[in-house]
């Protein structure tokens, strides 16, 4: 089975609500706008069901360069993480 492009998401997004695909188009960037707000000043945004988006911060950490082998510092930084929630893993499990 191939897996769903963004415009299919669209198509079946918006016919779930009855409206036009632009229009789902549209409520789906506003949600995910709403959703990357919260995580930047909150640290986390629940998807009951699903799971969490959640911010977490990475330490500094020595890395290696796969091309030439010379070790490399790695700078810390805050990256956001996906939590599943243990009713969407079994689920699928």
């Amino acid at each position: 089975m191939a897996k769903m492009t963004k415009s299919q998401f669209m198509t079946a997004f918006g016919e779930m609500f009855s409206i036009s695909k632009k229009e789902a188009g549209e409520k789906w960037d506003a949600f995910v706008a709403m959703a990357l707000k919260e995580v930047r000043s909150g640290g986390e945004f629940p998807l009951p069901g699903l799971g969490k988006l959640v911010k977490k911060d990475r330490a500094a950490r020595m890395g290696r360069n796969p091309l030439t082998g010379e070790s490399i510092q790695i700078p810390a930084k805050t990256v956001v993480k996906f939590r599943v929630a243990k009713a969407a893993k079994d689920a699928v499990l």
